[in-house]
C-alpha cells in the first residue's frame, strides 16, 4: 500500500543541510500493522510525517497505492489526506469541544453538512471505542486512555484506508497501553485498515505489529517480520530494544557460561511447536543431557512462541540438534 523509493530528508540548519533520514527504500503491505521503532532522534516521526506529506522529502518518491504523493497538486493532496487518519502522542483534542464534537470535527472540515449523518457516524465510533457514556464530556474530564480513544475515533471519522500512529501509547500507563493496543488490533482486524505505528518500545511492536523497521540515526538498520526481528535481532540497536523489552533475558546474558558444562544453545519455538514436547522426545532418542539456563513462553501478536537457553551435554549433541532443526525448531549456538 505504501512504497518509499530512494527517499531521504534533510533540514536546513544555520546554512547547512542536516540529514534526518538517509536514502532508503521501504514497502508496507495493504492491511498490515507496520511498526517503526527507534530511539529519540532516530528519524521515526519524520518518516511517518512523510507519508501524508506533512513533511516533504528532500528526494525520492512516496507512493500510496499508485499515487505519487509528492506529485499531487494542493487540492488533490488535501483530498488524499482525508483518507489518512492520524493519532497523536499527546491526543491534540480541542479542549473547548465535547467528545462528540471532537469526533465530528474532521467530517465537518471535509465538507459533510448532513447533521444526521454526522450524528450517526459519531455514535457508531463512540460505540466502537467504548465511550458512548462520555459523549458530552470535555477532554479535561477524561483520563489519558479515554482521550486517546477519542483521538482514535476522530482519526476514523472520515473512513480512512490508512491509519498513522505517532507514539500513540507512550503517554499512557502499561494497563491503558494494553487496552489501546487491543483496540488498534481490533480495528485492523475488523476494518482491514493498514496501520503504521511508530514507537520506542519493542513490547508495543511485539503485541500488535506484523512487520517492523528499526531506525538508528536516520538509517533503517533492520527490517522484517516481528517474529524474525524479535527472536533473532542482528543489529546492535535492535538487540538493545529486545533487551529492554525482556529484562529477564538481559539478566540471563550475564550468566558466566564458562562455568557451565556443555554447549550453550538457544532454541526458538514458533506457533504450535511451542506446545509440542519435541525437546523431551529428541533428548530421549539421542540420550543427551541438558540443563535449562533461561526460558520464556509468550506471544508475538497472535502467535505463541518460546525460547530456551540450554547447556547440552553428551556424545550425540549434533544428532540432537539435527533432529530439532528437522522438527522446525530454530537452533543457535551461543558458546561451546
Amino acid at each position: 500500500m505504501i512504497r518509499f523509493v530512494d527517499v531521504h530528508k534533510s533540514y536546513r540548519v544555520d546554512g547547512k543541510d542536516v540529514p534526518a533520514l538517509e536514502p532508503f527504500n521501504l514497502e508496507i503491505a495493504d492491511g498490515e500493522v507496520f511498526g517503526i521503532i527507534g530511539h529519540s532522534g532516530a528519524g521515526k516521526s519524520t518518516l511517518i510525517r512523510l507519508i501524508n506529506l506533512l513533511e516533504r522529502p528532500s528526494g525520492g518518491r512516496i507512493f500510496i497505492g499508485d499515487t505519487d504523493m509528492a506529485a499531487l497538486p494542493d487540492p488533490a493532496l488535501r483530498a488524499a489526506r482525508q483518507r489518512i487518519g492520524m493519532i497523536f502522542q499527546h491526543f491534540n483534542l480541542l479542549s473547548s469541544q465535547t467528545v462528540s464534537e471532537n469526533i465530528a470535527f474532521p467530517m465537518r472540515i471535509a465538507g459533510e453538512k448532513d447533521a444526521q449523518a454526522i450524528r450517526a457516524r459519531v455514535d457508531e465510533l463512540l460505540q466502537r471505542v467504548g465511550l458512548t457514556a462520555h459523549a458530552n464530556k470535555y477532554p479535561s474530564q477524561l483520563s489519558g486512555g479515554q482521550k486517546q480513544r477519542v483521538g482514535i475515533a476522530r482519526a476514523l471519522a472520515n473512513r480512512p484506508s490508512l491509519l498513522l500512529c505517532d507514539e500513540a501509547t507512550s503517554a499512557l500507563d502499561p494497563q491503558t497501553t494494553a487496552s489501546v493496543l487491543d483496540l488498534l488490533a481490533e480495528i485492523n482486524r475488523e476494518l482491514k485498515l493498514t496501520i503504521v505505528l511508530i514507537t520506542h518500545e519493542m513490547d508495543v511492536v511485539r503485541r500488535v505489529c506484523d512487520r517492523v523497521a528499526v531506525l538508528d540515526a536516520g538509517r533503517i538498520v533492520e527490517q522484517g517480520t516481528v517474529a524474525d526481528v524479535f527472536l533473532h535481532p542482528t543489529h546492535a540497536t535492535t538487540q538493545r530494544f529486545v533487551r529492554e523489552a525482556l529484562p529477564e533475558e538481559a539478566a540471563g546474558e550475564n550468566v558466566p557460561y564458562q562455568n557451565v558444562s556443555g554447549r550453550i544453545m538457544r532454541l526458538s519455538f514458533r506457533g504450535e511447536a511451542t506446545w509440542s514436547p519435541t525437546l523431551g522426545r529428541v533428548t530421549r532418542e539421542t540420550g543427551i543431557d541438558f540443563n535449562i539456563l533461561a526460558g520464556r513462553i509468550d506471544r508475538i501478536k497472535d502467535m505463541p512462541y518460546g525460547q530456551l537457553t540450554l547447556a547440552m551435554q553428551g556424545a550425540n549433541v549434533d544428532a540432537a540438534l539435527q533432529a530439532l532443526r528437522a522438527a522446525g525448531i530454530e537452533v543457535e549456538e551461543l558458546a561451546r
